[in-house]
């Protein structure tokens, strides 16, 4: 069996990789079409990775 790959880059963790969603403002407008907005999440601003933190490093002697 083989080994999965692990993802090459870091999905951000607030919104799990759905970085932009439609959300319906309710009825429809007058030619029928629905009311949508577009919303970013405000943690990638839209892009649905994450930066990788680097560990904290201590300098020697402290």
């Amino acid at each position: 069996m083989s080994q999965p790959t692990p993802a090459r880059t870091r999905v951000c963790p607030d919104c799990d990789g759905f970085p932009t969603v439609r959300v319906t403002l309710g009825g429809r407008d007058r030619h029928g079409h629905l009311r949508t907005i577009t919303a970013h999440c405000p943690a990638c601003h839209g892009t649905g990775t994450a930066p990788v933190r680097r560990p904290l490093t201590v300098p020697a002697g402290w």
